[in-house]
């Protein structure tokens, strides 16, 4: 008799993915009834931005200021310098910047927003016409105070949300030159370039079209500014899916990235994972004295513009450590989690999925209503009643009115936003949020409705309109 004897043979499983921290601290949040929360948002005029943050169950309105600063920035805090002029603190965020993205000048702002103001202060007159990739709503607000025009260059392939195109935020090269060939060059102070393009739906530019663009706009004489909130976002993208990128680290990828920019504007309220904070950097000396101006004007003395010696410690910490890799896969590949979620319940939304957010395609998800009654909106209230998830809408409400006619401006993406903070919620919040969309998806046909306007800011009226069922009678209504 033989007895044959069988080697086992080990299989090795494959380690799931995790996140690349563990977690220090924890902040309650409390759960509501549907009862409560109707009441609430009628309150709140159907605002997402009029609710209180503890009527909020899972927050998404934005990824700006949410984040949660690590260990080591606030440790950088604690050596804040609060000079007046001349701090530490200023001094060590402008080697940073330098550093990274490669400016020789820097004016230190409170966020974003006060960015473009200072800067378009110094740049833009009336009658300019300022060419992009699909501008987020204070860019384009900045520009329009200013009796200026923005015009969207942004690739067609964008505006379908079913097309699989990996850099959906690139600029389509011939829409630009038919403007700079259109408008005296006296009148393009800039392109304004979005990395990555939030508009759009968080979706990323590559490296060979920053290339692109740059060196058309060399050829007509146009700066090349980068709205650049979510730069290291962008980075990653163009290393997970461009060509040659592959081996480059995050660091190496923005140095090159900022190669293609005369200046930018920065909102680290994002990317550098602080709670307030922002800047400028440039290569022009002459432009940098002129905007200095108003920064002392709009934000304060050039080495605080509106930030304390804390906040610019936190946010060059965060500069460093929002461009390495596992930070920023831990980040992106939650994004995915929460849009291949969504995509599996069948909800439509933007794809391939973005860096910052999903965003869902509202007229996909509510054919059967009218535009004139804020679909994205109309879905965002919807998301807050069924579990207290907050949203917000990128669609006809932050389009806002023509500047000229007054008429309602419809872009050709409607789409609900759901910005994940950094580092803040797990990947459970994430099967919440998902599963809450699914309930409001599979009762679609039932919201036979949107809403109305009451009252509205005659700019960037989404931040505080007051809206109304649109079915409602509404006495003393409004017009623009």
């Amino acid at each position: 008799m033989y007895r044959y004897y069988v080697k086992s043979q080990k299989i090795t499983m494959e380690l799931p993915f995790s996140e690349s921290y563990k977690i220090k601290m924890v902040e309650p949040i409390r759960k509501s009834t549907k009862e409560e929360r109707r009441r609430w948002i009628k309150e709140a005029g159907y605002n997402m931005f009029n609710l209180k943050s503890e009527h909020v169950f899972i927050d998404l309105l934005t990824d700006s200021g949410t984040g949660a600063m690590s260990d080591r920035q606030w440790a950088a805090m604690m050596m804040g310098d609060e000079s007046y002029a001349g701090a530490t603190s200023f001094y060590n965020l402008k080697r940073t910047v330098k550093k990274l993205l490669g400016f020789e000048y820097m004016l230190p702002t409170h966020q974003g927003r006060a960015a473009e103001n200072v800067l378009f202060s110094a740049l833009i007159s009336e009658g300019d016409v300022i060419p992009g990739n699909t501008h987020f709503d204070t860019t384009k607000g900045h520009i329009e105070f200013r009796k200026a025009t923005a015009i969207d260059c942004t690739i067609d392939e964008a505006f379908d949300t079913t097309v699989q195109h990996p850099f959906k935020g690139n600029i389509d090269l011939n829409k630009l030159e038919s403007v700079y060939l259109k408008y005296p060059k006296a009148h393009i102070p800039a392109i304004i370039v979005t990395v990555t393009c939030n508009s759009a739906g968080g979706q990323p530019v590559s490296m060979e079209n920053l290339r692109e663009v740059y060196e058309l706009s060399k050829k007509y004489g146009i700066r090349v500014i980068f709205d650049s909130a979510r730069f290291a976002e962008n980075a990653y993208f163009i290393k997970t899916r461009e060509e040659g990128y592959a081996h480059k680290s995050i660091k190496e990828i923005v140095a090159k990235m900022f190669t293609y920019a005369d200046g930018m504007t920065m909102s680290s309220k994002k990317d550098a994972i602080v709670n307030m904070g922002g800047f400028i950097a440039l290569r022009e000396e002459a432009l940098y004295k002129k905007a200095a101006q108003f920064n002392i004007i709009f934000e304060g003395y050039i080495t605080y513009g509106g930030m304390s010696g804390r906040d610019m410690n936190a946010l060059a910490q965060g500069l460093d450590e929002g461009t390495e890799f596992d930070y920023l896969e831990t980040r992106i590949k939650q994004v995915a989690y929460l849009g291949q979620k969504l995509k599996e319940y069948g909800v439509p939304v933007q794809e391939p999925f973005g860096g910052h957010a999903i965003f869902v395609d509202a007229k996909r998800f509510l054919p059967h209503l009218p535009e004139g009654q804020f679909v994205a909106q109309t879905l965002a209230v919807e998301l807050y009643l069924e579990a207290g998830v907050r949203s917000v809408e990128i669609g006809t409400l932050l389009a806002d009115r023509d500047p000229i006619t007054r008429e309602n401006r419809y872009p050709k993406l409607e789409l609900l936003r759901l910005a994940i903070p950094r580092r803040v919620y797990t990947n459970n919040h994430m099967d919440v949020i998902a599963a809450a969309l699914k309930n409001v998806y599979d009762r679609r046909e039932e919201i036979k409705s949107g809403y109305k306007i009451i009252d509205e800011a005659p700019i960037l009226r989404h931040f505080t309109v007051q809206l109304a069922p649109s079915h409602e009678e509404t006495i003393g209504l409004l017009g623009p």
